[in-house]
Formats: C-alpha cells, sequence, structure tokens
C-alpha cells in the first residue's frame, strides 16, 4: 500500500474543466477523471480511487499536482 499517490491535473481546452491523471507504478494502468470545477474534480478522483484499489491497497492521501496553477477570476 502507498501512503500517497499524486495525480497531474491540467486544464481541459475543450471543456473549461480539468483532466487529473496517475500512471500505475506497477503496470495496472492507471486513473484518467475529469471535472468540470475544482470540487467536482476532487470527488471524481475519490471515486476512481475507490473504484481502483481493494480496500486494503488504497492510498492514505491523494495529492493534486497542478500543471498550471488555476486562477480565480476577481470581479
Amino acid at each position: 500500500m502507498e501512503a500517497e499517490i499524486t495525480f497531474t491535473v491540467e486544464p481541459c481546452q475543450e471543456t473549461g474543466g480539468y483532466i487529473a491523471r496517475w500512471d500505475d507504478p506497477l503496470g495496472r494502468g492507471g486513473i484518467t477523471t475529469q471535472g468540470d470545477s475544482l470540487s467536482e474534480l476532487q470527488e471524481m478522483v475519490a471515486d476512481a480511487v475507490q473504484g481502483f484499489f481493494e480496500p486494503e491497497d488504497k492510498p492514505q492521501r491523494v495529492r493534486l499536482h497542478f500543471v498550471k496553477d488555476p486562477v480565480l477570476q476577481m470581479a
């Protein structure tokens, strides 16, 4: 069991949301998911991690590494 895994997060040019990817170092594929907002992305990542790992192998933490930092638009 890994204590932590890291998803690489990039903006999605088509939807304006985000795409998150994690490649399994053990060669079992990986996880790719997306969300239209940061909160939706977090939910989608959590759901995908739950579905990918057996309960005893599930990481304790998931880190989101943003390739490009998100910017908040202020009025």
